[in-house]
């Protein structure tokens, strides 16, 4: 990863940094150092080049957040933008999967390990419990998703970020979580894509915000017991004996437990009505808190995401017991309103996608760009209160 150009995310991200250490880049304020002052300069220099830019296509949308979705103690905030964006060039990992043009393997199994533009090759070192291997080999983009669970191979795996796998590219270092505390025995030759779930916010998040694996574990088996725990006894005790959050998840009790939600014909209701407001994204609120947003690029890939992010909330919503008011608009859309930080953290793969991590008061927000050509645009945003 490198930094691709300064532009509005690193020049904001410039100013908070040094907001934090109690200077400003306000006129008028004097600098205490003469490297204060060539900081200012130099990003006074690049910003009078780079207002164009800023006002380019991957400038934020404007969001508009409409009344809820309700379903239980779950509500579903849909989202609105002044600006939606093409995204007929990327397919999905359940696409991709299903067509058979990605394919994922354990590491080790597979020689010469590039990413995306490099040549250099990654030592082969056997299977290991945060890497696994993909290929592309369809001629449209790769879109992954942070949350999104891979099954299969020794382990059933998360995907640690969002990011973007180039048209024909392979093989890719694809950096993953175990969501399968326990097991290191493979138990299917090949991979696939979970394409009923995607792991719940609350195991998405340490994967997202923290990347850390024994944090990813933890929240796992207190999602596991939780779900166990809001199971009457006789559904309880036909849970799968396993630490896998597919496997408890795929199993008859708990597909009852969500279906208590509306199943699959509120999931098309649902969706039916995110398409019919043209939404590109949601605020979801669970027991009256406001906690997590999902926004795209446009409603087609917010529906086709639906079914997975339906149930990673379902599944949030069931195995959380806070208890509050009902949550109201004007609070969703404050929590939509504020997406900068008092620090960003921007990762690139030059000319294929930036990734920036902003971090606020109480919550974090990861913002995927694609970098590829004809695109330039914000693809997807998730927002998480911490």
């Amino acid at each position: 990863m490198g930094v691709l150009q300064l532009n509005r995310h690193e020049l904001r991200g410039v100013r908070q940094v040094r907001e934090e250490h109690g200077q400003s880049l306000r006129p008028g304020v004097a600098l205490n150092n003469w490297m204060s002052r060539l900081m200012v300069l130099a990003a006074i220099s690049v910003l009078s080049t780079a207002v164009t830019a800023a006002a380019g296509p991957d400038q934020q949308p404007a969001f508009k957040v409409l009344p809820p979705i309700v379903r239980g103690n779950l509500a579903v905030f849909p989202v609105v933008a002044d600006r939606s964006y093409d995204t007929a060039q990327f397919i999905t990992l359940d696409e991709g999967v299903r067509s058979g043009q990605v394919t994922i393997t354990e590491a080790g199994e597979e020689p010469g390990l590039v990413r995306p533009g490099h040549t250099m090759s990654i030592r082969q070192q056997g299977a290991e419990v945060n890497r696994l291997v993909l290929f592309n080999n369809s001629p449209h983009a790769l879109l992954l998703l942070a949350g999104e669970i891979v099954t299969g191979g020794k382990q059933d795996r998360v995907i640690g970020s969002d990011h973007i796998v180039p048209p024909s590219t392979g093989p890719i270092d694809l950096g993953v979580f175990c969501v399968e505390p326990g097991r290191w025995v493979a138990s299917s030759d090949k991979f696939g894509s979970m394409g009923a779930q995607m792991a719940q916010p609350s195991v998405r998040m340490p994967a997202l915000a923290e990347r850390n694996q024994s944090q990813v574990w933890a929240n796992v088996r207190s999602s596991n017991a939780k779900m166990e725990g809001s199971l009457a006894a006789p559904e309880a005790a036909g849970l799968p004996p396993t630490t896998s959050y597919a496997k408890v998840f795929e199993s008859a009790p708990v597909a009852r437990r969500v279906a208590s939600y509306g199943g699959n014909e509120s999931e098309q209701e649902i969706v039916h009505e995110l398409r019919s407001k043209g939404a590109v994204g949601v605020v979801v609120a669970i027991n009256g808190r406001v906690l997590w947003a999902d926004l795209f690029a446009n409603t087609e890939l917010l529906a086709k995401y639906w079914p997975k992010l339906m149930r990673s909330y379902v599944a949030e919503a069931i195995t959380n017991s806070d208890k509050g008011p009902a949550a109201e608009v004007h609070e969703a859309q404050l929590y939509i309103d504020s997406l900068s930080g008092g620090r960003e953290i921007v990762e690139t793969e030059a000319s294929v996608y930036r990734r920036t991590d902003v971090t606020g008061e109480g919550y974090r927000v990861f913002e995927l760009v694609s970098l590829l050509p004809k695109t330039g645009f914000i693809v997807h945003i998730t927002k998480m209160r911490q």
